[in-house]
């Protein structure tokens, strides 16, 4: 498919990403990347922070008083705010003033996905190509033992006529980045930094990563082919706009506790290698979006 109709299909909204009355209130916003992560960073704390019983005692964190977060309130309210519109509106309920000095108590608590599907809602609202991507990353792990889980949002840069890999979700000052290990642009991220679903999944197929190396942060965690199994299909997702929620997975896959044959995986080694150059393979991912129907009928909260 030739650049101009993959970057069309990227400029759609889904049902996450679409912004309805907020659209306009989105284009409002700064044009400028930085200022859009920093902005959105100031109105979100992120769930993990919210439980470490330290952080929770901190009154001078990056987030604010931590003592001043409703101690009632969901540490996780990812199941409230599942869509960019929801979260905008439930911003502009709180505060109506979306700024940096956000009060502690006003912020929403959600984590990297939610931050990626915004931040693309945003750019989209603007014009721009954007889309969600998932996969595991070092850098969000203190000591890089491990990569986990994580949700970025790329965007296509027109003067630049190339894709870059932003992350709103770790616009941190720099003394909290520093305790990462961050010493790379999060507003033009290294692929060699992000491992995106495809790539872990085959990486563990080929055994060129250890099952140890890639995690994802359920309870308890996850490691290895599993967790790859939940990037790959998150990003699957994504790539097709379609940015589903963390309980979400083909039902095939859970109805069969992920054991699957060889021939299933093999199947999934086909989607994973087209994956690895979604632009260049589009017609052929979007073909097996629209035959492939176990890769999209899901479980979920009640399913």
């Amino acid at each position: 498919m030739e650049t101009k109709e993959v970057l069309e299909f990227y400029k759609q909204t889904s049902l996450y990403t679409d912004l309805g009355f907020y659209k306009s209130f989105a284009k409002s916003l700064p044009d400028n990347i930085k200022e859009i992560c920093e902005l959105q960073r100031n109105q979100i704390i992120h769930p993990f922070d919210l439980k470490d019983e330290e952080m929770s005692k901190n009154t001078n964190a990056f987030y604010g008083d931590m003592t001043k977060v409703d101690k009632t309130s969901l540490c996780y309210e990812n199941d409230l705010f599942p869509t960019a519109q929801a979260m905008l509106a439930e911003l502009l309920r709180r505060n109506k003033n979306y700024t940096k000095d956000r009060l502690i108590e006003d912020k929403i608590h959600v984590c990297c996905r939610e931050q990626a599907i915004l931040l693309a809602s945003i750019l989209k609202a603007k014009g721009i190509s954007a889309r969600v991507r998932s996969g595991f990353a070092r850098f969000v792990c203190i000591g890089n033992q491990e990569a986990g889980d994580h949700w970025i949002t790329e965007y296509y840069n027109e003067e630049q006529k190339r894709w870059v890999l932003v992350d709103a979700d770790m616009c941190f000052d720099e003394e909290t980045l520093n305790d990462y290990g961050v010493d790379f642009d999060l507003m033009d991220i290294p692929r060699e930094n992000f491992i995106f679903g495809a790539e872990a999944y085959l990486k563990l197929r080929s055994k060129t990563l250890s099952e140890r190396e890639i995690a994802y942060a359920s309870s308890p965690r996850i490691y290895g082919i599993e967790a790859a199994l939940h990037g790959l299909f998150y990003d699957f997702h994504s790539l097709m706009n379609n940015e589903i929620i963390f309980l979400h997975l083909p039902k095939y896959i859970r109805d069969k506790n992920f054991e699957l044959s060889e021939e299933e995986y093999k199947e999934l080694d086909s989607l994973a290698n087209l994956m690895l150059n979604p632009d260049e393979n589009f017609k052929e991912i979007k073909k097996i979006w629209d035959t492939t129907l176990k890769f999209r009928i899901l479980s979920g909260g009640m399913n």
